[in-house]
């Protein structure tokens, strides 16, 4: 069986003030192009297709058009992440067309889509992201499926759980809840004698790298998972770290815990990922082989530091093109640095003035109403521009001062 593994589309987001929509939708023009010419069986998407909550009215449209053209050619898989709604996310699941699916409840997480080939089934378990202070009620153990349906949704809506928070709930840990949630796989698979399978997850697991642009997801002070918590399984597709990488088990054994990535880059802190989407193939003893397959780069991303003379006389110019984070090192601040840059580097988002060479920041001293405050002044244009004020900006600073001075005395 062919398996797409892609998550954290983060519909919705920006860089640096720059709207990405336009360039997620080429990365789903090019994902429906990889599952048609690939002849992809299954496609799961581990969670943050959106960015927030309540997302925008064009990213739903993308959505909703990306869902509808890939399960034209395979079965769709969704779960929700940290950033989605899981109520809002999966409202319609029981709507939607055969071969979609949208897997958003914690009380169903063990009820599996089950997918046949020539090999027999694969059962794809989807685990919503488990927030531990929302659900450790309701996976605590003997809360049955159904009694967590209420608390659920009652949790998303800010109530009482109900009758879940009348047992002894979970430890408050993101490793508490996510045992349960295996523990609860693990126990319907027995069910399923030959069955391969696959979890869908949405959670930070040890060892994996993480970058600036993920949100924190700390409780209690700890945001990770151990790998051994996901044990019993032949593949588990994971979202919310943004680069792609595989966790844990050395190859050839398993499961194989493998992040996708996201499909562009949120951060400079992104800079040397490479985006791709994992192509999975699972053989019929449950084996996986993962090929990374290089998503569009819509525009690169990079940086460069050096004196604003050196950035503007063209020995740069090969980042014209790209977003860029510029750290300009002059001594002294340059007169309209920010516009200087923007006009020579039109994609220049970040401008950051690094001085290299500045007088040392003066000594922190006790500021009394017997300072003499032309020392004051003088103490913060070194501060702010790294360089000794010159005699023409003390003249201004000493005008200034005295004008002041001599218009309270006279009132």
């Amino acid at each position: 069986m062919r398996i797409l593994h892609t998550s954290d589309w983060h519909l919705g987001r920006t860089l640096h003030g720059v709207d990405l929509l336009e360039h997620q939708a080429a990365f789903v023009d090019h994902l429906v192009s990889l599952v048609a010419e690939r002849d992809v069986d299954v496609v799961v998407v581990a969670g943050d297709v959106y960015d927030r909550a309540v997302p925008s009215v064009p990213s739903v449209r993308l959505l909703g058009s990306a869902l509808r053209r890939l399960s034209e050619h395979a079965v769709v898989i969704v779960t929700p992440g940290n950033h989605d709604s899981a109520v809002r996310l999966g409202f319609a699941a029981e709507l939607m067309r055969p071969g979609l699916h949208v897997l958003a409840s914690v009380e169903a997480l063990d009820q599996p889509v089950v997918v046949d080939d020539e090999h027999g089934p694969v059962a794809f378990y989807g685990l919503p992201y488990l927030d531990p202070d929302t659900v450790r009620h309701m996976l605590a153990p003997g809360v049955g499926a159904g009694a967590g349906e209420d608390a659920s949704l009652s949790a998303d809506a800010g109530l009482s759980p109900g009758p879940a928070a009348e047992r002894p709930p979970l430890p408050r840990s993101h490793e508490a809840v996510v045992a349960a949630a295996m523990d609860r796989v693990r126990a319907d698979l027995a069910l399923r004698p030959g069955a391969r399978s696959v979890v869908v997850a949405h959670a930070f697991v040890s060892g994996g790298e993480a970058s600036e642009s993920e949100r924190d997801i700390r409780v209690g002070g700890v945001d990770s998972v151990p790998s051994a918590v996901l044990d019993g399984v032949d593949y588990v597709a994971l979202g919310h770290l943004h680069g792609a990488q595989r966790i844990g088990a050395s190859r050839g054994e398993r499961p194989v815990i493998r992040y996708s990535g996201s499909p562009v880059a949120f951060s400079f802190g992104e800079l040397g990922h490479v985006k791709s989407t994992a192509l999975v193939d699972l053989d019929g003893g449950g084996g996986a082989t993962v090929e990374l397959v290089p998503a569009p780069v819509p525009r690169r991303l990079a940086e460069v530091t050096d004196t604003l003379e050196h950035l503007l006389d063209g020995r740069h110019d090969e980042l014209r093109d790209a977003w860029l984070r510029v750290h300009v090192t002059d001594p002294v601040h340059p007169e309209r640095l920010y516009s200087r840059v923007k006009a020579h580097f039109p994609h220049a988002l970040v401008v950051l003035h690094e001085p290299v060479g500045a007088v040392d920041a003066p000594a922190l001293r006790l500021v009394t109403a017997e300072t003499d405050p032309l020392e004051v002044a003088a103490d913060f244009v070194a501060f702010a521009s790294g360089g000794v004020a010159t005699d023409a900006e003390l003249a201004a600073v000493r005008h200034a001062y005295e004008t002041a001075r001599n218009a309270e005395e006279s009132a």
